[in-house]
């Protein structure tokens, strides 16, 4: 910075003249002084306000003779201007005033916006006014910069006339502070024989008190083993060692002898609570340490103390069912935890190279408290069990980490956590896997147990599917509730393994269907259901209500596991995986696998009642000699026989299938009537010889076949009793008329065939839905059992429907006298 003045470096100013003027003949606008804080303040005088004061009104009478208005100063003369009005003013709340009346695109304001300054300027000014206003701009920040450094310039050289005066009281204290200096040295000089005299007393007291205490030393170990306290008699024996070392051999001879002697028994007595088994590891520990400081050797002791801290790991070893049945009462464990602690932490400091064995240890320690919570899990347990159980290790993974951070038992512990919850999710569906094949096992029972009906089954069965899901999801979610311990760790990791676990259980409850709809001897010993014909009939019933339940978890079970709130927003998520695995849980597959496996067990079912009936009418045709039948005198007594059995297949589809709607039912069809004489080609018919009229019957037959609209036989099986009933009756049909076309069959046995069909179709009109296509089986196996007829000749109308009125008549008899 320059030293010239300020008038002769920028030249004269109008607006600071009288100003200027007085700067350069010498006079301050201010004064430095110096506050109690050390800093340099401006202290405006009393001169210098009246003459700023007398100066602005001559300036005013000035131009009010000269009778003109003043000339308009730039900004820059209006800013200094405000700056020396608001250091002189009297009144400071002038300033305040005018920052309020100033205008927003007032720069120099206190309250200026710099967003809105720039609205206002480019709202009003075109470029080129922006362009001039950025020069101006730039000049106003140069010259500020200048008139700053003109600022410190005037300042310094201020401040330096104002030190020039400090050098003389400078030197006044000097010599003060040498004067007390001068007197501090004689008073020392005239104190020093004195302080040597009580120098050399103190030394002599402290010598006296160190004998005193040798020659006391005895006594004193022998109140501490007493007191048995060991830790206070090493203190005072390794205090008083040095002594001995020096003068134990000629003036402390009899002191050191007995003082070894007592430490003799002091050492003995700390082996022994070293390995006694009744003392705890803490004071043991303890022993050991006292045992070092007395330079015993305590190296050949690491081994068995060592063998001590491994066995006191039983003490801290997890139980979680006495934790989880007793009354929450854990105390004694948490002491035992807190006491191996502390064993840890003094067996490091006997043996500082112990570490690798310790973490060891721990790990050991911690490794096998899991492996207890694993095998825990695997029974049925509660979230809330499991989250105790968690809390305990990890609380104990915490304070041995204190003490042993080497260890890292928290990294540790979260993989051995993981094998922990991963078991939990498993068990949790396998119990419910379990459960459910529990409930359908009931159907099949063997040594006299009773049997469940279908309907109370299928209803256990579905609340176990249903309900027992959702349990299952709702105990997870309590677990991701947990806010604190390893839990959160593992948060993602644990979605991933419900929504795995749960896509794993539907996977495995249809091998389960699968298993339990088995055919073979081996299944059915497997799982210890009855045998025989009963047990047949209960395992049809089986796979009917497997059948029901698949399609209940298709309809039902997936659509609410998938979107209930309570469940859906706790298991969203989940990024373990990767996106190349694809999603945990796919609800359409499963949906798919088990609307497949619904109809694979539907037409089981009809295939096994459809066998059972067909083993009952192969019998029929296959047991008689047909060439050699009699003439029918009432219904064969396999037709009561078929319709038991039709009959206990509508119970079991009615307490398991809900009802359908009837269709293609009709009144009127050939040979359902209960007479025949009603039909006028029948009676023409009649008339004709038996042989003449067997054959044109047979021709007509094959004529009508060709003429008579297609009856759809067999269609797909629906979830409803009339399809299952009417498709099973269908099948027992059309093995019927198979088995009439592999016999050979006489007049008569024709003509029983013909009453044993023609009783069936009212029964059989009663059950199934579509009685076209019955009523066209039933003609099929009277037209096959007329081609295998030597002489197919049929029964007269009145013969035939009096066999039938009588059959009927003693079928409701039979009824009136059961009921």
């Amino acid at each position: 910075m320059s030293s010239q003045p300020r008038s002769t470096r920028h030249g004269p100013r109008s607006h600071v003249g009288p100003f200027s003027t007085h700067l350069e003949h010498g006079h301050s606008l201010s004064t430095f002084n110096k506050d109690q804080t050390g800093f340099t303040t401006f202290h405006r005088s009393e001169r210098e306000r009246s003459w700023f004061n007398r100066h602005n009104r001559g300036k005013e009478k000035r131009k009010k003779k000269m009778g003109t208005d003043e000339v308009p100063m730039d900004d820059k003369a209006k800013r200094m201007r405000d700056l020396l009005s608001s250091f002189y003013s009297p009144d400071p709340s002038n300033s305040n005033t005018s920052s309020n009346n100033a205008s927003l695109d007032d720069i120099n304001s206190t309250s200026f916006d710099p967003d809105q300054y720039m609205n206002i300027l480019a709202y009003k000014s075109n470029l080129e006014g922006l362009l001039q206003r950025h020069v101006e701009m730039a000049a106003e920040i140069k010259n500020l910069d200048t008139d700053l450094q003109m600022l410190v310039y005037e300042n310094y050289n201020k401040m330096k006339s104002n030190i020039s005066g400090m050098e003389a009281n400078m030197e006044q204290l000097l010599e003060k502070i040498m004067s007390v200096q001068s007197r501090s040295d004689n008073v020392n000089t005239s104190l020093f024989d004195k302080r040597e005299h009580i120098e050399k007393v103190h030394r002599t007291c402290n010598l006296l008190r160190k004998v005193q205490f040798i020659y006391d030393l005895p006594d004193r170990l022998g109140k501490c083993i007493k007191s048995e306290a060991y830790a206070d008699a090493v203190r005072f024996y390794t205090g008083a060692m040095p002594i001995f070392k020096a003068y134990g051999d000629s003036s402390f001879r009899d002191c050191k002898q007995a003082s070894e002697e007592a430490m003799a028994i002091i050492v003995k007595n700390l082996q022994g609570k070293l390995f006694s088994d009744s003392e705890s590891i803490q004071v043991r520990a303890d022993a050991a340490v006292l045992l070092k400081q007395l330079d015993f050797p305590v190296d050949n002791l690491k081994t068995k103390l060592f063998e001590k801290l491994q066995q006191s790991i039983t003490d801290i070893r997890l139980n979680p069912i006495e934790r989880n049945n007793a009354s929450r009462d854990y105390s004694a464990h948490e002491a035992a935890v807190h006491e191996f602690v502390e064993a840890v932490r003094a067996f490091r400091v006997i043996f500082p190279d112990s570490d690798g064995q310790l973490v060891k240890l721990a790990e050991d320690s911690v490794t096998k408290n899991f492996v207890i919570a694993e095998e825990y899990v695997k029974t049925r347990i509660c979230p809330d069990d499991l989250l105790g159980v968690l809390r305990v290790i990890w609380n104990d993974v915490l304070l041995i980490d204190e003490v042993l951070q080497e260890a890292a038992l928290s990294n540790h512990s979260l993989e051995a956590a993981k094998a922990v919850l991963m078991s939990f999710v498993r068990s949790a569906f396998s119990h419910l896997l379990q459960d459910i094949s529990g409930s359908l096992l009931q159907i099949l029972k063997k040594d006299g147990a009773e049997q469940c009906s279908l309907d109370v089954v299928l209803d256990a069965s579905t609340k176990s599917v249903l309900q027992g899901s959702l349990n299952v999801l709702l105990d997870f979610r309590k677990i991701l509730d947990e806010k604190s311990g390893i839990v959160v760790r593992l948060r993602e990791l644990i979605i991933d393994w419900v929504q795995e676990g749960l896509q794993d259980f539907f996977t495995k409850l249809e091998d389960q269907f699968l298993l339990l709809s088995g055919r073979s001897n081996s299944s059915i010993q497997a799982h210890g259901l009855a045998e025989g014909a009963q047990g047949d009939k209960a395992f049809a019933g089986l796979v009917l209500v497997l059948a029901q339940l698949s399609a209940f978890i298709e309809q039902t079970v997936i659509p609410k596991v998938t979107e209930a709130r309570e469940i859906a927003s706790s298991f969203s998520g989940g990024s373990i995986r990767g996106h190349e695995s694809g999603p945990a849980f796919v609800p359409g597959e499963i949906c798919r696998k088990f609307r497949s496996a619904g109809e694979k067990f539907l037409h089981l079912y009809v295939n096994m009642r459809t066998q059972r009936v067909s083993f009952l009418l192969k019998k029929r045709f296959t047991t008689p000699n047909w060439v050699k039948h009699k003439e029918p005198r009432e219904v064969h007594m396999f037709v009561d026989l078929f319709l038991q059995e039709l009959e206990g297949i509508v119970k079991e589809v009615k307490q398991i299938l809900p009802q359908g709607k009837r269709k293609h039912r009709r009144t009127d069809s050939n040979g359902s009537s209960a007479s025949s004489r009603s039909n006028p080609l029948r009676e023409e018919k009649l008339g004709r010889s038996n042989t003449q009229r067997a054959r044109s019957q047979l021709l007509e037959t094959h004529l009508a076949k060709l003429f008579k609209q297609k009856v759809e036989i067999f269609n797909k099986v629906e979830y409803t009793q009339e399809s299952v009933v009417t498709t099973l009756v269908k099948l027992c049909l059309k093995s019927l008329q198979e088995f009439a076309r592999l016999q050979t069959f006489n007049r008569s046995g024709f003509q029983q065939i013909q009453v044993d069909i023609q009783f069936l179709r009212i029964p059989l009109r009663d059950i199934v839905e579509d009685e076209a296509a019955i009523d066209f089986l039933l003609d099929e196996v009277i037209v096959a059992t007329a081609e295998r007829c030597l002489d197919p000749v049929p029964l007269e109308p009145p013969i035939l429907d009096k066999l039938i009125r009588a059959k009927l008549g003693k079928t409701e008899q039979q009824n009136t006298t059961s009921s």
